[in-house]
């Protein structure tokens, strides 16, 4: 394979690293909240660090940006692809993503059109780590002309084990996907368990190269980093601040310092990363977003394991309600939720239900009186077989006992074609990729966001000044601007007619 001849081309001493900065920094300290024209204009800087690949573009940001920024997502594909020409880009996840089903001639139709894009390369999860199912998206992805990367979920519970782990390695080292990921998805690893488990993986990989990814929530992941280095792992992901640190990864600079300190060589121009720090720190003041920093270690993540990006969407939930008070007693409670569901790894979607079942036991102030759909079709194995058959049985009773249950229980999933999605979302002067939007955010949703018209650009102070003063010229309700630096004075005046 391509891939394994590359890697014995390679310095043994050599680090590489895989960016994930606009995807995962962003969607782990930002919400997601970054626009479009903020993320163009640190493409071309971004192509120039030397990453071997970046995390560019995935599912979860489409909703956010169609219904909320009103943009398409679309364009930040089109427009960016076109500014990477060193960097290989990434999509994130499969054919299985979303909260929510999604017909499958839908999924299949947005990876044509990402791959149409010229994005050939995702990594990819299965929440259970279920390979069998896993399998078949391998299987088809390659098909279409996409190679996977696919991860290794790390979590920690009493079905979670060193055996259990050796299997399901064995078991995704078959596949022979594009690489394998140990993902440590909630920074529960710590520098002696990321020794075991490396140890573990990378005796059970075979010839399969290996990427490390971890979240920084505990304040342990740089210290993992040092471990995986010396262990002898050598593509590692990390995020340029300020979204490093904080519950996303570690910063570049951190890692690239450490691998220098073991007698590694990182591979990457910390020096071209310098002004993409810049821009993304202005664009954090510009926007009031937060600075990614190092977390002290808190034990209580080991407990309820909630993603620290999903604990401010709880406590927004209950603030909302007036119990912003009881997010403590709401994270208990995903612990306890989590335990009578299975023991679910809590990653995306099976952590957002655990979450709010926890936040709705609490509000509703009696377990299980209220239950969401999505706990319903949890039990009744709609979210993966294992859940069903784990889930605690008086849970299981208390929530399929309800009418609710008895609506979903000979629910079949909808496989439509895609003429007849097509019929649904518009007709057929309707482009595809614009189909895949009204399917994902809602045909209403969409059409306000093509009304609101092309992303705005976004006011990089980086620029020649010349520039800038254009750039500023064409934002409303300014009157006046002046510019000085030095000697240098530079007027703009807007008069009326």
């Amino acid at each position: 394979m391509a891939n394994e001849d590359e890697d014995k081309r390679t310095d043994m001493s050599e680090i590489r690293f895989i960016d994930t900065t606009i995807r995962d920094g962003q969607l782990s300290l930002w919400a997601l909240g970054m626009r479009i024209g903020a993320m163009l204009g640190a493409a071309e800087k971004m192509d120039r660090c030397g990453f071997e690949s970046m995390e560019f573009f995935g599912f979860a940001s489409i909703i956010k940006q169609v219904r909320e920024h009103k943009e398409n997502p679309w364009d930040w594909v089109r427009l960016g692809v076109k500014r990477f020409s060193r960097t290989r880009l990434r999509y994130h996840g499969g054919i299985g993503s979303g909260f929510e089903p999604i017909p499958p001639c839908v999924l299949h139709l947005m990876m044509e059109r990402v791959i149409a894009h010229g994005i050939t390369l995702t990594r990819s999860s299965n929440p259970w780590n279920d390979y069998s199912v896993l399998a078949k998206e391998i299987e088809l992805l390659g098909g279409m002309g996409m190679e996977v990367v696919a991860n290794i979920i790390y979590s920690v519970s009493p079905k979670h084990t060193n055996e259990y782990y050796v299997r399901k390695t064995r078991e995704l080292a078959a596949l022979r996907p594009y690489r394998i990921c140990f993902k440590d998805v909630g920074g529960l690893l710590t520098p002696e368990r990321t020794r075991e488990m490396l140890q573990l993986v990378m005796a059970n990989v075979g010839d399969i190269p290996l990427e490390f990814h971890a979240h920084c929530n505990n304040g342990l992941a740089p210290l993992n980093y040092v471990e995986a280095l010396k262990m002898g792992v050598k593509t590692l992901h990390t995020a340029i601040p300020p979204l490093a640190n904080g519950s996303s990864q570690p910063s570049i600079y951190n890692v690239a310092a450490n691998a220098q300190a073991l007698g590694l060589t990182p591979r990457v121009d910390l020096e071209a990363v310098k002004p993409v720090e810049e821009h993304f720190t202005r664009v954090a003041r510009q926007e009031d977003l937060p600075i990614g920093a190092p977390r002290e270690y808190d034990y209580a993540q080991y407990l309820h394991q909630v993603p620290g990006g999903m604990i401010s969407n709880l406590r927004y939930q209950l603030t909302a309600v007036g119990m912003g008070n009881r997010i403590e007693e709401t994270l208990e409670e995903a612990g306890r939720v989590r335990e009578e569901y299975g023991y679910p790894i809590m990653v995306t979607p099976l952590a957002q239900f655990v979450g709010t079942q926890a936040a709705v036991n609490v509000m509703v102030g009696e377990r299980y009186k209220e239950v969401t759909d999505q706990s319903i079709q949890y039990a009744l194995g709609y979210w993966g077989e294992e859940g069903a058959r784990l889930m605690d049985a008086d849970v299981k009773d208390k929530i399929l006992s309800r009418p609710r249950a008895q609506a979903w229980k000979d629910w079949t999933r909808p496989q439509p074609s895609l003429d007849e999605v097509r019929q649904k979302f518009g007709g057929p002067g309707v482009s595809d990729e614009e189909l895949v939007l009204r399917v994902i955010a809602g045909p209403d949703s969409v059409k306000e966001m093509l009304a609101a018209g092309a992303p705005e650009e976004f006011l990089d102070a980086g620029r020649p000044v010349s520039e800038l003063m254009k750039q500023l010229a064409g934002v409303r309700d300014l009157r006046q601007v002046r510019v000085q630096r030095g000697g240098l004075s530079l007027r703009l005046e807007r008069r009326d007619a």
